[in-house]
């Protein structure tokens, strides 16, 4: 029976020192609140339609393409705010994509939701 003590002891301190180890890279968002309010500041405006399709400002865009043009438009602006406006049906690696995109260059994104 000690054996076992031993093992679960060995166990118990195994994971309490990895745990610590897991770093979590998680991107900053600016949700919005419950109430119907909107943004001030609309700089630019990213949306993903059920067909997976990416408009910038309206504009269709390729996904390879998107960050460049998300460049171009934010040159020169001090705290740039992206709009991401995703249909539900859009996975969420398309969604995540665009906000690595945000979160590498240093933007503040909104990830804008049907208030109900």
């Amino acid at each position: 029976m000690a054996s076992m003590t031993d093992i679960v002891f060995l166990l118990l301190i195994f994971f309490m020192l990895t745990s610590t180890l897991v770093t979590t890279s998680a991107l900053d968002l600016i949700l919005p609140k419950s109430k119907a309010e909107t943004v001030k500041k609309q700089d630019i405006t990213v949306t993903i339609k059920k067909d997976l399709k990416v408009l910038v400002n309206d504009k269709p865009v390729s996904e390879e393409s998107l960050e460049s043009e998300l460049l171009n438009l934010t040159r020169g602006k001090e705290s740039p705010v992206l709009i991401l406006l995703a249909d539900e049906s859009v996975p969420t690696g398309k969604v995540v994509k665009v906000m690595d995109i945000a979160y590498r260059n240093r933007m503040k994104m909104v990830l804008a939701t049907d208030p109900k």
